[in-house]
């Protein structure tokens, strides 16, 4: 598990291609010190699992089904990522609860400059529709964010000066795909609600 408070922007410096891809990426001293094989980073929202530490660097693998169903496909060498360590427990929870399970994918659709803040809007599936509420959580490229408003499967976001500057959400431009996962506890309730729909 996760909370959406990215600790460093990581960048991508090797890629092997093939039925998987294995992929190295570079972190800092203070991340890679904390790491083990078989430990859990977010790379940009997706849970990966660490299968090598070469010197300044982690490998991990990624499977077809992530690669289809994640932002990794378009991923190359010098690709900025953000990153994550998993939740320790007695960690403070900073963001919100996530999992590192991407459910789909968000397309920017506006990106305006509000103060020194900037007002992105994304589009998602209509099928997350109902998982969307004003003042609810999402999880964008692994960054835990407030959502501001919502009209049918668009909604809002602010992103202020430090979350620009200290994840990568501050590069993103108008239809850009960012890696998107719901909040836990709206798939949970909306999983409540469809069953008793079936009772």
């Amino acid at each position: 598990m996760f909370t959406g408070i990215i600790s460093e922007i990581g960048a991508i410096t090797a890629i092997e291609k093939r039925g998987d891809w294995v992929m190295t990426i570079k972190g800092s001293a203070a991340l890679l010190d904390s790491l083990s094989l078989g430990a859990s980073v977010a790379c940009s929202g997706v849970c990966l699992t660490v299968i090598a530490l070469p010197a300044g660097a982690f490998t991990v693998q990624a499977s077809a089904e992530t690669l289809s169903k994640t932002t990794l496909g378009a991923w190359d060498v010098g690709t900025p990522v953000n990153l994550e360590r998993a939740l320790r427990i007695g960690d403070e929870l900073g963001g919100h609860i996530v999992s590192g399970h991407v459910d789909g994918l968000a397309r920017v659709v506006s990106r305006m400059a509000e103060g020194e803040s900037v007002r992105f809007r994304f589009e998602v599936s209509v099928e997350f529709a109902p998982f969307l509420a004003p003042k609810g959580s999402v999880t964008l490229d692994g960054i835990s964010l407030t959502v501001n408003e919502v009209e049918g499967n668009v909604f809002g976001v602010n992103i202020i000066p430090h979350t620009q500057t200290a994840t990568t959400i501050g590069g993103r431009n108008v239809g850009d795909m960012l890696n998107f996962e719901i909040d836990v506890i709206a798939r949970y309730v909306g999983r409540m609600l469809d069953y008793k729909g079936c009772l």
